[in-house]
């Protein structure tokens, strides 16, 4: 009993890892309440007057709008006799966190661990920020041939999240997956491909434009999430939540004033000649290099340059 309770808890790496929280509008955060126990602080105030308020002003200090990183909020706590009060919060972004670890006392050694956490994780997400911007600026067929290959990536791990979830053989999978085209397609694989206008053998996902296959991928993802996090089992039930992700894709879509996915219209060329072609590119750029020996080892002739 106490093995089996013991490995059900969530491990965390970090203590911080442990107070964050997740929500659907703000996304990740960290509540300053907790954040200071943590860090070893005694006393709200003192953390909140001073710790908290130098983070603001260096938020400000960088041009960031420090509503988008520091909430002000209210939680309700116990009080003397099991009464409830209500006390103040500050909801903070990573970004917020990590300005307020690096304006605590270093000293502290919770603090100093903090700072290496959120620094870390901060550089980490600007890297992936980074990225994510030069990907964008690539052109059309190579920012296809990059989201492809994400699907790609992220169908194998829907895939192995599907199986724990009782997805076991080829046609549990195949419904498995018409259910999330459905959500977020409203059709079917096989309606998808005739609407594509494809022959057969051809694959939907290699005659998407990269708006579609980032759809797919966003889809993709958080079934994998959904299907981890709430710990679902038995294929209906798996089925039953690939469309639900299908669905709140396609309304994401909506509110956000993107075209449908099945209004997208087909590339001209299927991602297997994209490969085709950036192959061949890549080997009519390739110079030889003056170092370069023949093959045979031996010279070749005065004024031959082949």
């Amino acid at each position: 009993m106490n093995d089996e309770s013991e490995s059900s808890r969530p491990h965390y790496s970090s203590p911080f890892d442990a107070i964050q929280h997740l929500d659907e509008h703000l996304g990740e955060y960290w509540s300053a309440r907790e954040l200071y126990k943590i860090l070893g602080y005694t006393e709200w105030r003192n953390f909140n007057n001073v710790v908290i308020k130098r983070a603001m002003k260096a938020c400000e200090e960088n041009g960031r709008a420090v509503s988008d990183h520091f909430v002000q909020s209210y939680k309700a706590i116990a009080g003397g006799k099991g009464a409830k009060q209500n006390v103040s919060d500050v909801l903070l972004s990573r970004y917020a966190a990590y300005l307020v670890v690096m304006n605590g006392d270093p000293k502290m050694p919770i603090v100093a661990m903090g700072q290496e956490y959120f620094a870390g994780q901060t550089r980490r997400q600007e890297l992936a920020a980074a990225q994510a911007d030069a990907i964008e600026l690539l052109p059309e067929d190579q920012k296809r041939l990059y989201r492809r290959a994400e699907v790609s990536i992220q169908n194998v791990q829907l895939s192995v999240a599907a199986r724990q979830a009782g997805v076991i053989t080829s046609t549990d999978f195949s419904t498995f997956q018409n259910h999330g085209y459905r959500g977020l397609y409203t059709l079917t694989e096989d309606q998808i491909h005739a609407r594509k206008g494809l022959q057969k053998g051809e694959h939907i996902l290699d005659w998407m434009n990269s708006d579609e296959l980032t759809a797919n991928a966003f889809r993709a993802s958080l079934a994998r999430q959904k299907l981890e996090r709430e710990q679902i089992q038995g294929k209906e039930n798996a089925n039953q939540a690939h469309y639900q992700v299908g669905q709140i894709v396609r309304q994401a879509i909506a509110q956000a004033g993107g075209a449908m996915p099945e209004e997208i219209p087909t590339p001209d060329k299927s991602i297997l000649q994209l490969q085709s072609d950036e192959q061949k590119r890549l080997q009519r750029s390739r110079q030889p290099s003056l170092f370069d020996e023949p093959a045979n080892g031996e010279t070749p002739p005065a004024g031959d340059e082949s």
